[in-house]
């Protein structure tokens, strides 16, 4: 009984559980949030600003927050703290009453809550490579349970005010915390003991490095649109909250077949590549969205969430875990968190004006930045083995 309970609560399964903690709020959240929004009295243009505005406040955060953890190798420690303190801000951001009130709880609980992606995944490819571990079968659990927290809040909000969705959110983040005390601390490389001393790369000016954020960025942010506006927009042409869940959850199990098929891909998936096969499925959903699809045809196009996010998603951090070094490793993850969260703050921005005056059309500029973001890919791709100086 012993070695099956070691095995029950040792790494891999509490970061599969600290994965799934940590995508239950966004599954509430992204979906969600623009309706309680909404619900509060914020129009569309004050909703794109309340959603973009503390992504730029990750801007201040991150940067400090991830070189503190590498140079004090305290990367759960502080985790740990930021997941504690999130649960404080949006306490707070319920308590709210008012746009500005909201606006400035919100960008202070993100002052908090953004560092803890960047924190997370530079746990988990450490942990996990010392492991001998593939990345994609662990992260699917947190997909898994975004498909989870997507349902538990479509069914909420058809019984539930819609000014009360916050509370979900709040009860998410005190799940997440508690699941960030039950990690186990990592253990320091012996090669690392000494890396102090030695000089590090400087990542700002890699040009294949820099590229790869720049592809990340702009696919990623073409999103913003849907993330903002798809459950305001469908929820105006008569779908319920079940089926808004159902459409968002159907993406996210797009997502977590191709997680789970990671170790299996073929080498010729290498990261870059793989930023270019999001690129072009970002591009083929977002402008067969602006058509203004029959409603059977929605589900095919939520498929391609699987190119646009997760492809995307692996090909960035399987770059940077081939490239940067383990010493540098949170350092690299803040550059691509804040490189995602400026761009997908100005979509975001950008899409409040948008909706508005082009209702779905709004979809052929997120097509545009996706396209943008193939053309920095194919450039990372092309410089991919340029050495690292």
């Amino acid at each position: 009984m012993q070695p099956a309970r070691a095995t029950f609560f040792g790494f891999v399964p509490r970061l599969a559980a600290f994965y799934a903690a940590l995508f239950i709020l966004p599954g509430i959240q992204m979906p969600f949030f623009p309706v309680w929004l909404k619900a509060k009295g914020l129009d569309p243009k004050m909703i794109g600003i309340v959603l973009a505005v503390p992504m730029m406040a990750r801007v201040l955060a991150i940067p400090v927050v991830t070189r503190a953890a590498d140079r004090r190798d305290a990367i759960r420690g502080v985790m740990v703290l930021a997941c504690v303190a999130s649960v404080a801000g949006y306490t707070a951001v319920g308590l709210s009453a008012g746009a500005v009130a909201i606006l400035i709880a919100y960008t202070l609980t993100s002052l908090a809550s953004t560092p803890v992606m960047p924190l997370s995944e530079t746990y988990a490819l450490k942990g996990l490579a010392a492991r001998g571990r593939a990345y994609g079968p662990v992260r699917l659990w947190g997909s898994f349970a975004y498909i989870v927290g997507n349902f538990a809040a479509g069914f909420a909000a058809d019984i539930m005010p819609a000014r009360e969705l916050i509370w979900l959110m709040v009860a998410a983040t005190i799940l997440l915390a508690l699941a960030a005390t039950m990690l186990p601390a990592l253990a320091s490389p012996p090669h690392e003991s000494d890396g102090s001393s030695r000089p590090r790369p400087a990542l700002s000016r890699d040009p294949a490095f820099l590229a790869v954020l720049a592809a990340a960025g702009l696919i990623q942010a073409s999103h913003a649109f849907f993330y903002g506006f798809s459950a305001v927009q469908w929820r105006a042409a008569g779908f319920d909250g079940t089926v808004i869940a159902a459409l968002w959850g159907l993406g996210v199990a797009a997502e977590i077949v191709l997680f789970a098929m990671q170790a299996r891909l073929p080498p010729f998936f290498e990261p870059t590549v793989l930023l270019l096969v999001g690129a072009c499925g970002a591009v083929l959903r977002w402008v067969g969205m602006a058509l203004d699809p029959p409603a059977l045809m929605l589900p095919f196009l939520q498929l391609l969430h699987a190119l646009s996010f997760g492809a995307t998603h692996l090909g960035a951090l399987m770059f940077l875990m081939r490239r940067v070094p383990p010493r540098q490793a949170a350092t690299a993850q803040g550059y691509l968190a804040i490189t995602l969260g400026l761009a997908m703050a100005a979509a975001t921005a950008v899409s409040g004006l948008l909706y508005d005056d082009f209702g779905s059309r709004a979809y052929l500029a997120m097509a545009l930045a996706a396209l943008a973001g193939g053309a920095c890919g194919l450039i990372a791709h092309r410089m991919r083995h340029a050495p690292l100086r």
